[in-house]
Formats: C-alpha cells, sequence, structure tokens
C-alpha cells in the first residue's frame, strides 16, 4: 500500500468506491468459495452471528437467512463505501431472516456483543495487529463460539491472480517488492503453520486449517470476448494485481489491458472466463 496510507484511508477511498460499484460481480465470482465457507460454518438457529470485514454484506445476509429471526447477525467493516451497500440490501430481504445490523468499526479494538459465531470471507488479513485482532475476536465468542473463515493461500497457487499478474509484470518499469511479513494484504497467511500458532496465541485451544481448492469465474458474458472483457476488468481494477497499474501512465495501462487480455481469453470458455482459486479454510474455537 502506497504512501504509508491506513487500512481506513485505503477502504474509504477510491477503491472502496469501486468495490461497492462491482459488488455484484465480486460476489457472483466468489459464490464456490462462499458456499464452502458456510457449509462449515456451525450456524444455528437462534445464534449470534458476527461477519468480520462483511463488505457489501452478501455474508451478512447469508447468515441471517440460514439462522432465522430468532437470531442476529452484526456485519462489521471499516469501509463507509461498502457499508452503504450492505444497508441498502437489507430491504430486499425476504421475510424469515435474522435482523441485521451493520457497524463501521475495527474489529480489532472495537466490543461488538458476545457471539455464539464469527466469521469472515476474506476479511482478517488487513488488521494492523492480527494477534490483537484474534485475541478480541476470542473474548466476543460466548464459551463454545467458533470462529470460522477463509484466507489465501500463496499467491502463485492462485492462478486467478497469478496469470493476469505474469502478463503484467514484464511491462513494469520495475518489479514491485514483495510485502514485508505480518503487514495487512491478501497473501498474510498465505503459510498456514504461524497462522495456526497465531490464533493459539490468541486463546483459542482447537485449531483447524484446511486446504480449499475452488475454479472461480472471473468474467461471464454472451460471447467468449465479453466474459474476457469482465475478466480483465476484474483482474485490473478489483483483484490483488490492481496496485499494478492503479498509477500508470495511460499508455502502460493499455498495454497492461491488451497482455491481460490475451492471456485470459485462453480461459475462456461458453462465455465464462473461469480460473482456480487457492484457500485456506479455517476454524477456531
Amino acid at each position: 500500500m502506497a504512501g504509508g496510507v491506513t487500512q481506513t484511508e485505503y477502504w474509504n477511498g477510491e477503491v472502496g468506491v469501486r468495490w461497492a460499484r462491482s459488488q455484484a460481480v465480486l460476489d457472483a465470482m466468489f459464490v464456490p468459495l462462499t458456499e464452502a465457507l458456510f457449509a462449515r460454518a456451525p450456524l444455528a438457529p437462534g445464534d449470534r452471528v458476527l461477519d468480520i470485514g462483511c463488505g457489501a454484506g452478501a455474508t451478512t445476509l447469508e447468515a441471517a437467512r440460514r439462522i432465522g429471526p430468532g437470531g442476529a447477525v452484526t456485519g462489521a467493516d471499516i469501509s463507509a463505501p461498502l457499508l452503504a451497500v450492505a444497508r441498502s440490501r437489507v430491504a430486499a430481504e425476504a421475510p424469515g431472516a435474522a435482523p441485521v445490523v451493520f457497524v463501521e468499526a475495527d474489529v480489532e479494538q472495537a466490543d461488538l456483543g458476545h457471539f455464539e459465531n464469527a466469521l469472515s470471507r476474506f476479511g482478517v488479513m488487513f488488521f494492523s495487529d492480527s494477534g490483537r485482532a484474534f485475541a478480541n475476536l476470542r473474548r466476543m465468542l460466548k464459551p463454545g463460539g467458533r470462529l470460522t473463515f477463509l484466507c489465501w493461500r500463496p499467491l502463485s497457487e492462485n492462478l486467478w491472480v497469478s496469470v493476469p499478474r505474469d502478463a503484467v509484470l514484464p511491462l513494469l518499469p520495475e518489479i514491485p517488492p514483495p510485502p514485508q511479513p505480518d503487514t495487512p494484504g491478501p497473501f498474510r497467511f498465505a503459510d498456514a503453520d504461524p497462522l495456526v500458532a497465531l490464533l493459539r496465541g490468541a486463546g483459542f485451544a482447537s485449531v483447524t486449517c484446511d486446504a480449499l481448492d475452488r475454479d472461480i469465474v472471473l468474467g461471464q458474458g454472451e460471447t467468449d470476448a465479453a466474459a474476457t472483457a469482465t475478466a480483465t476488468h476484474v483482474s485490473l481494477d478489483l483483484g490483488p494485481n490492481s496496485h499494478l497499474v492503479r498509477e500508470a501512465a495511460p499508455d502502460l495501462r493499455m498495454q497492461a489491458e491488451a497482455a491481460v487480455t490475451e492471456v485470459l481469453r485462453r480461459h475462456a470458455q461458453g462465455g465464462t472466463v473461469s480460473l482456480r482459486a487457492a484457500c485456506w479454510l479455517v476454524q477456531a474455537g
């Protein structure tokens, strides 16, 4: 993250606005991973559930549907633009869902209540102090409560990132340095062993960390060309590669778009561009 920008500034700035506008695309892309998350999360009717880094609310609303009107769900995020989208979606919920509250809060230090379950779809990798954040989450879980979340395995195993990234890197005047260890970012917990140790150090006695691989859809359209155009937008404007060209000159941006379009076109079939995503599905209690 450039220029010492904080996570709060980052997700409340242009990036947060861009993600909010693309909520439907991102939700559709993550469907197979969301399904795996909820297949593991032990939600029960009447539970109180915390959704960490809830973004535009897709996972919060899904939790509300699953636990029914006797429970309650709190969605927490630091991004006002994403929370605005999340709140706008509550009115469209079908009867029978649990009541939902969205709060603008940093789960690293906020006290949001007590919960039977906490869950997160790629929202736990951005805390400034992960140990403090997980310890705070442990305090908010009731006895017997469970934390279930998804985080990314190494970049090299995530073809949806590495394939377009490899197309862009030769065009750049210099290769961006790798992120510093234990700093906020999507691949912070790529190595499972330190993550398990971190959770145990935060007070979780039982921790499981299972590899999860799914093909995810980066783009769909009536034609392969339309699907590839959407996938290129996702790769360069929304995903972990977006920082590579965010401040690039127009000619470099055009070259990057052309290179990514060409490489993703090879993965288009039947109006869909799909590539492999590699995650850890983590549960701690």
